[in-house]
């Protein structure tokens, strides 16, 4: 028999490429003898992160519609044109078994080209609010896996799958790392620790309100890892000290979970979905600047079922610090936040969502 051949897309930020490389380990565990192809934004994070991971990965010419008149929209008719051209000649020369989307502005055109061949498709839905393109490649897609509930109005019920969206194997047990991560990042075991995650690119208005809270933290005998995105490091590397660690990117995160007492962190889908694992005190700090504000909607899928706090950006200068004191003094508080958001956590997805895809081709 030869082996499968699986194309995979999926990026522009980190909680669009990590869930497919999630699924492609998965993939090649089970096959390893398979071969692999992502393909990506030419000029996006995934152009890098994915051969860090051991991937191949092919770019398109491809880019989102802006809110406002640019060049770069006059220029996007003929990015998506040239990008279902190139999908197709990619596909016709690799002839996969399947395609898989994980969102992000590769997958459009990709999928699009694999439903007019012919190719199976399989989407992978992170959000509690599918954005437009996902709603379009679903009326052809063969199965849609979703990571929420009560989507039925975005998508055919019948192909729907729940699943949950796919998450790094080494969270899963992060508890027996604790110690580990005290020595790694050489934090004081005494001390209670804050993360602060902004995304893989970093949140403004979050690295504004830690700038401003730092004081205040330290007085709280509270230590604080905080991750401030890369398009914000060079202003804010001057707070490193003793209590405050500041970085771009994580590396480790399952080391910074197992340390963190307390996290901030913005609703990107993903990053809920690893929260949920994790089982941490979370307050959520959604970003109002994306797609019907799905990071809200992310959100309050967790607040509602009291697994989390949720601060909106414009509520931050009132109530952030009574919030934060509050919960930071009240380990009962903690200790049920913790348990109602692990009760949420998926953490089968990568499987799950593999084995929806083995059916597909067999």
């Amino acid at each position: 028999m030869k082996p499968y051949k699986f194309i995979l897309s999926g990026g522009g930020t980190g909680g669009h490429i990590y869930p497919a490389i999630a699924i492609a380990n998965e993939l090649k565990a089970r096959f390893p003898d398979a071969e692999f192809l992502f393909v990506g934004a030419q000029d996006k994070m995934e152009m890098q992160k994915v051969p860090q991971a051991g991937y191949a990965i092919k770019g398109l010419w491809i880019a989102g519609l802006q809110r406002k008149l640019t060049l770069q929209n006059a220029l996007f008719p003929i990015k998506v044109v040239d990008s279902l051209w190139k999908s197709r000649k990619i596909i016709k020369q690799f002839k996969p078994d399947v395609v898989i989307g994980t969102g992000g502005f590769a997958s459009g055109p990709l999928l699009q080209a694999a439903n007019m061949l012919g190719i199976p498709t399989v989407i992978q839905e992170q959000n509690s609010f599918p954005g437009i393109t996902n709603k379009l490649l679903s009326k052809k897609a063969h199965a849609i896996c979703v990571a929420y509930e009560n989507l039925e109005s975005f998508f055919p019920k019948e192909k729907m799958i729940l699943t949950g969206n796919p998450v790094r194997q080494d969270l899963i047990d992060i508890a027996s790392k604790r110690e580990e991560a005290f020595f790694h990042f050489n934090l004081d075991p005494n001390k209670k620790t804050l993360l602060v995650l902004g995304g893989s690119l970093g949140a403004r208005r979050v690295n504004q309100l830690i700038e401003k809270e730092l004081d205040n933290f330290g007085a709280l005998n509270v230590q604080v890892l905080w991750q401030c995105g890369k398009l914000y490091y060079e202003d804010y590397k001057k707070y490193n000290s003793k209590n405050v660690q500041v970085v771009s990117f994580i590396e480790r995160m399952d080391l910074v979970y197992a340390a963190a007492d307390v996290i901030i962190s913005r609703a990107g889908a993903s990053s809920v979905s690893e929260l949920c694992i994790v089982g941490k005190p979370v307050i959520f700090i959604p970003s109002p600047n994306v797609a019907e504000d799905h990071q809200t909607k992310n959100a309050r899928a967790i607040v509602d079922k009291k697994g989390a706090l949720l601060l909106k950006e414009h509520e931050l200068d009132e109530l952030f610090r009574v919030v934060f004191e509050a919960l930071l003094k009240d380990e009962g508080k903690q200790a049920q936040l913790s348990e109602n958001i692990k009760e949420l956590a998926l953490p089968e997805a990568t499987k799950q969502i593999a084995d929806v895809i083995v059916k597909l081709i067999k």
